[in-house]
């Protein structure tokens, strides 16, 4: 029973549709997927009605954007309910500021390279949470750079210029708005140091006290070492550890369930959740 907790469509930053990435899942020979757009539910309506289609069941989720002492920490709420003000409010708030601070991103790297907010624009569809990832495959298609990755490397890395932070609540109270409205907060990638800093043990002993229910140990981002320090960290804390692929379509190298998570941990998920699985 293979089951990968952690995907994108483009309702967020993936290229698949909400239904495309549940097809892919099905072809992948997954038997649970979970679709987790960042600070959105705007796919959820697409891919539960897919699951009937293609006889996998589908976790309903989000990823949502958070900090912590200034480093960025991206939780996975799980089953949440879509309604529930205590996260509906911060997930419209950081849409927003997604939104002002790429259009920011874009007027500074205007003024060296050849891109407009039309060309961004055209690499989303309505209702998208635009990103960093968009900017990226506008460049590419002005043929600015190769790939999302030589982006993300160069102009879009946190250290460039042309970098603009946004607001994300604190990732404890985002643990607890999650708690709030229902659902199931997984810390996504917390060991992943190629890609900035990371938290603190100290922190993640916090968010545990605040509600968290689990860490996303087995990620591609993750060296031997961070699987090793975050099992022994869950084990320590009495939390759910997770494997999953962060699959973003052909946006990024991830296959859908090239990590994957025991059926154990996907049935306490689905037991503290509010909104049901999707079975097909």
């Amino acid at each position: 029973m293979l089951i990968d907790l952690h995907t994108h469509s483009n309702a967020s930053d993936g290229t698949d549709t909400p239904a495309g990435v549940i097809a892919a899942a099905a072809a992948a020979g997954l038997a649970v997927v979970a679709l987790t757009d960042h600070d959105t539910t705007g796919g959820w309506a697409e891919a539960a009605a897919a699951a009937a289609d293609t006889g996998v069941a589908v976790v309903l989720g989000t990823e949502v954007s958070a900090r912590a002492r200034g480093i960025s920490v991206h939780l996975l709420s799980y089953l949440h309910d879509p309604a529930h003000p205590a996260l509906t409010v911060e997930l419209e708030r950081t849409r927003s500021a997604r939104l002002v601070r790429a259009r920011t991103m874009v007027d500074r790297l205007a003024e060296d390279f050849d891109l407009t907010w039309a060309d961004v624009v055209a690499q989303t569809t309505p209702d998208t949470t635009v990103g960093r990832p968009h900017i990226a495959d506008a460049l590419v298609a002005n043929g600015v750079v190769a790939d999302r990755s030589a982006a993300f490397a160069t102009m879009l890395v946190p250290r460039s210029k042309y970098y603009v932070p946004h607001y994300a609540p604190d990732a404890l109270d985002a643990v607890a708005a999650v708690r709030a409205a229902g659902g199931v907060p997984v810390f996504a990638h917390p060991g992943a140091d190629a890609r900035g800093r990371i938290v603190p043990d100290a922190l993640i002993e916090a968010m545990a006290g605040a509600g968290l229910a689990g860490l996303e140990v087995h990620h591609r981002d993750h060296s031997p070492e961070q699987v090793a320090r975050l099992g022994a960290l869950a084990a320590r804390l009495g939390l759910l550890v997770t494997g999953s692929s962060d699959y973003h379509g052909a946006g990024k190298p991830n296959r859908m369930g090239e990590n994957v998570t025991d059926p154990a941990v996907f049935e306490a998920i689905e037991e503290q959740g509010t909104t049901a699985v999707v079975r097909p």
